[in-house]
């Protein structure tokens, strides 16, 4: 089986975040790059279980960026990756990203797995435009997954319980929280990194349908106010007349 994952760099949640160019574009200036937790934590790491148990498994890797994102494809290979493929070129919106990775896809891949959504722009869209794309089946959301030959099992929480859906092979799959369990690359997997394939692809012809116009920054936080346990009136009052719902 050959299993296709696709992971995105993304600023760490910790990053201070800044604009340029009249707010139009994103500044990466001191930001520290990670691989999106959605795509490691869940995606990455269950190709790697299912690898685990099937060691003909095979896991490539698959993002869109420039040369700096070279490092965080590194890590996943330390985590477990096989190969890995960067579209030189960078990222765009959800539908060019989608049709950079689908090129690498038609190499042929049982199983496509993708994080639910990126932490920077929580767009959420480009497995199911992946899978279009593919002509393949799309579930969203998975918080588990069985194989049994030629088809998965998945598990999604729906609003009041659980719901199980089999779903036959190749397929694409957006992973969450429930998929697997977070890991950390050791040492062995670290140096092992350094001599597998970083392939560089060059991009194909393709459109944006979306453009930025402008970004702007949340509101500042405002100060906590402190009432005396003593003065439960002006608690009230400032509750009637100050306090906002969000």
């Amino acid at each position: 089986m050959k299993i296709l994952v696709c992971i995105s760099k993304t600023p760490d949640t910790t990053a201070k975040i800044a604009f340029t160019e009249n707010n139009t574009k994103f500044s990466g200036d001191g930001v520290q790059w990670i691989i999106n937790p959605y795509d490691e934590w869940y995606a990455l790491v269950k190709a790697i279980e299912l690898k685990e148990k099937d060691p003909t498994v095979v896991i490539h890797l698959a993002t869109v960026g420039l040369a700096d994102a070279d490092p965080i494809i590194r890590k996943a290979l330390a985590l477990g990756g096989d190969e890995a493929f960067r579209v030189n070129v960078e990222k765009g919106d959800s539908y060019y990203t989608a049709v950079q990775l689908a090129e690498i896809a038609k190499n042929g891949y049982d199983l496509i797995l993708t994080g639910k959504e990126t932490i920077d722009y929580n767009n959420a869209s480009v497995g199911g435009m992946l899978a279009e794309l593919m002509d393949m089946p799309f579930v969203s959301l998975a918080g588990g997954l069985s194989l049994d030959a030629s088809t998965i099992t998945l598990k999604r929480e729906i609003e009041g319980g659980e719901e199980k859906l089999q779903v036959a092979l190749p397929a694409v799959v957006s992973c969450q929280k429930g998929m697997a369990e977070a890991r950390i690359p050791n040492m062995r997997g670290i140096m092992a990194a350094r001599s597998k394939p970083l392939n560089i692809v060059e991009p194909i012809p393709a459109i944006q349908l979306t453009e930025v116009a402008a970004f702007t920054l949340p509101p500042a936080k405002a100060g906590v106010k402190l009432v005396s346990a003593d003065q439960p009136e002006e608690l009230v009052r400032i509750l009637h007349e100050e306090a906002k719902i969000i």
